[in-house]
């Protein structure tokens, strides 16, 4: 079939600088009282680009670029739950209004990622003739979620199509790990990263939340559920949503309590241990605070590591501290013996706290 011409450009203008902003999504509240089961991430995705309330240099130049019918193929990259789906949803939203259906194809790669895929789903999307009956753009969008996860092959297959079809179709590419997509397909796309969350960010869209739902959430959950998400909205609301579910009244330790995170007083806890008891009664508190609290000992280690930089001591211990927990934590991952672990931790602790008392001598 005829392939459709449209007025878009394939090279849209780069950002200046496309790490700066964050993203924050303040979507439609909830009209239910909470008592919907659909999850909350889903509930509150944006609907629209003016809900994304940060980042606002990446959606500003993206939504400049589709009221001027310029909009190029896409590659948005950066960490999980930053905004990088909602915002592309929210494109496809705006172009295509109540034909959305007819003019996208949506396909996470993790699932579809051989090159089959691309020569039969995309390439028959792609190939057809496009009506643009009641929408802003005549080409229509093929979204690919998580790209990084595609093969190789297909990633090739998958820049021929693009070459091919460009006149009558765009293409847009989301995944975490840039470096995993090939040069030839990042050089035929604009490129946008999305950075982690503020933590302001986090906390304000939270508070949106909880007051929609009615959840009952002391300052110190909503300091827990900041914490927790590392700059990771969807973590965030998954977290609030589970806590929520296990207890009525969110505070920190069931926010903690329903992660299996240690919390805050544990960890400072067991760095008194660490830097002032014998090995053998460090070894043993923290044992028993591990089997009591159900905790993670890769949890303990992560967060013993970012304590390390609240203790005074000489930058070199410090980065030699750093860099043993790094192997623990490295070992952990390929389930090596706890028990072991803990003996390098309190090992790697004994050695630093010598070199500590031998500097201020």
């Amino acid at each position: 079939m005829a392939e459709t011409t449209s007025p878009m450009e394939i090279d849209g203008p780069q950002p200046s600088n496309p790490n700066k902003g964050k993203s924050i999504f303040t979507g439609s509240s909830s009209s239910d009282g909470g008592k919907s089961s659909t999850p909350l991430v889903e509930k509150y995705r944006p609907q629209s680009l003016a809900d994304v309330a940060a980042h606002r240099d990446i959606i500003d130049t993206i939504d400049r670029l589709t009221n001027e019918n310029r909009l190029p193929h896409l590659l948005l990259y950066g960490p999980p739950g930053t905004g990088k789906t909602s915002t592309i949803l929210a494109v496809a939203r705006k172009l295509y209004g109540a034909q959305y259906s007819n003019m996208i194809l949506e396909l996470n790669a993790s699932d579809d990622r051989g090159i089959g895929v691309v020569r039969q789903q995309i390439q028959d999307f792609a190939s057809t003739q496009s009506f643009s009956f009641g929408t802003k753009a005549s080409v229509k969008l093929v979204l690919l979620d998580e790209a990084d996860a595609m093969t190789k092959d297909a990633q090739f297959a998958l820049r021929r199509v693009i070459e091919k079809y460009t006149k009558g179709t765009r293409f847009a590419l989301i995944c975490n790990h840039v470096n995993k997509i090939i040069p030839a397909l990042q050089s035929r796309c604009t490129r946008f990263r999305f950075a982690p969350l503020d933590a302001s960010h986090i906390k304000e869209r939270l508070q949106y939340v909880i007051n929609s739902e009615g959840f009952d959430v002391s300052e110190g959950g909503l300091t827990a559920l900041v914490r927790l998400s590392n700059g990771d909205m969807r973590k965030a609301l998954n977290i609030l949503q589970s806590t929520h579910m296990a207890s009525p009244h969110v505070t920190e330790e069931a926010v903690y309590l329903c992660t299996g995170n240690p919390m805050p007083k544990d960890i400072e806890q067991i760095a008194h241990w660490l830097l002032n008891e014998s090995f053998a009664d460090s070894f043993k508190h923290i044992s028993e605070t591990k089997m009591r609290k159900g905790l993670a000992l890769v949890d303990i280690v992560r967060e013993v590591t970012m304590f390390i930089f609240k203790i005074e001591m000489p930058a070199d211990v410090r980065v030699q501290l750093i860099n043993d927990l790094a192997d623990v934590e490295y070992s952990l991952s390929f389930g090596c013996n706890d028990k072991l672990q803990l003996g390098s931790v309190v090992s790697s602790f004994t050695h630093a706290r010598s070199a500590i008392v031998a500097a201020v001598k």
